[in-house]
């Protein structure tokens, strides 16, 4: 089951090594924080998975898990089942689009807000999370 880690300036995605072998990955993927564009809840996250396997692996509404080639770039997914899932727009690194299956989507969320830029403050009171926060995310099988 991958960890999911909010940092103030970064969101870690920890693979285990199945997770890695099935994506043909060897490491794991973190997305710088002000990367991030836009976050949406999904019930269904298979048809927010665009373009075509470029390493990795699927077995529709089973598993897909692995980078997808894209007109614009290439989207890291990891859909297990018939999950919620949370989809991240990205606006610059390495994936245009992250796809993770979540049994925790609002609170990812919220922990994702939590250092966001405010105008009147330009460091808002509870900015700092901690590494341990959001440490159990699980996104395997149930």
């Amino acid at each position: 089951m991958a960890n999911l880690r909010v940092h103030n300036d970064r969101l870690e995605v920890h693979l285990t090594p199945a997770e890695k072998s099935l994506a043909l990955r060897s490491a794991d993927v973190i997305v710088q924080r002000d990367d991030i564009r836009s976050a949406i809840i999904t019930d269904d996250p298979w048809i927010w998975i665009r373009g075509i396997r470029r390493r990795g692996t699927e077995v529709p509404l089973v598993i897909a898990v692995g980078v997808w080639k894209t007109h614009t770039g290439s989207d890291f997914v990891l859909v297990k089942g018939k999950r919620q899932a949370v989809v991240l727009e990205l606006s610059d690194g390495e994936f245009g689009r992250l796809v993770l299956s979540t049994s925790r989507a609002t609170e990812l969320i919220d922990k994702l807000k939590v250092g966001a830029p405010n105008d009147d403050d330009p460091e808002p009171a509870g900015a700092r999370v901690d590494a341990d926060d959001f440490a159990q995310e699980e996104t395997s099988g149930d």
